[in-house]
């Protein structure tokens, strides 16, 4: 297996913590892996372009995902300290969220819900599409090769349909519900510094204006088709 570059590991290096040692040298594996590889980016397709795809303990990088145990939120947090460093202090920081729908289903796929795909609907034809939904807060940031902006996610939370909260015996929480909460925790983060939270028309909630400015520290203002925090 190719031994990673300093300049990786150092960046790697803060997320360590929220691992125990062998966990972590398996999810670093896999992280390399997952940038190097080409096309969908599969357990199998991260561990054959390290040269692993031979090895017979393979089950070992999987559990990474689905049973070893780390703190996600934590992770989040060291992720969006590390981007907004290397951002200048004086201007403020932009942050865009956005839902996206997954289109796939199966009896182990949880929190399946029937949405509105934003796609192929219109104002008169609403089409709906199966699988699940989650949220993401992107760092949105100027780079001097590119006339756009580019979304830099730090954050994603999964959003279950209403049937699938309460199959599940949990209170159902909306679009804006879950988005308050990622506003306050990203309002901690900043540690005051200001910032901008700018989505669709999706976002365009009165009632997130009036939460923000109670709970979030920050103004709020709503203007047609997007929301600007």
């Amino acid at each position: 297996m190719p031994s990673l570059p300093d300049i990786i590991v150092t960046v790697l290096t803060p997320f360590a913590k929220l691992f125990s040692r062998p966990v972590w040298n398996h999810a670093r594996v896999l992280l390399a892996g997952a940038i190097l590889c080409h096309g969908p980016r599969t357990v199998v397709s991260a561990l054959r372009i390290m040269g692993l795809g031979e090895d017979k303990r393979f089950e070992k990088y999987r559990r990474v995902l689905n049973r070893a145990k780390w703190y996600g939120l934590q992770g989040a947090k060291i992720l969006f300290g590390l981007l907004i460093a290397l951002l200048p202090p004086f201007p403020p920081i932009l942050i865009g969220v956005d839902d996206t729908i997954e289109r796939r289903k199966g009896l182990r796929i949880r929190d399946i819900g029937a949405w509105r795909d934003p796609v192929r609907s219109s104002e008169k034809y609403v089409v709906e599409c199966l699988g699940p939904m989650s949220f993401s807060m992107v760092l949105l940031v100027p780079l001097p090769w590119s006339r756009r902006p580019w979304a830099l996610p730090f954050l994603t939370i999964s959003a279950s349909s209403e049937k699938a909260a309460q199959k599940r015996g949990r209170r159902h929480k909306t679009v804006i519900d879950r988005t308050k909460i990622m506003v306050w925790m990203i309002a901690r983060w900043c540690r005051g510094r200001r910032w901008f939270l700018t989505g669709d028309g999706v976002f365009a909630s009165v009632s997130l204006g009036l939460a923000v400015q109670k709970k979030g520290g920050v103004d709020f203002s709503i203007a047609y088709g997007y929301a600007t925090v």
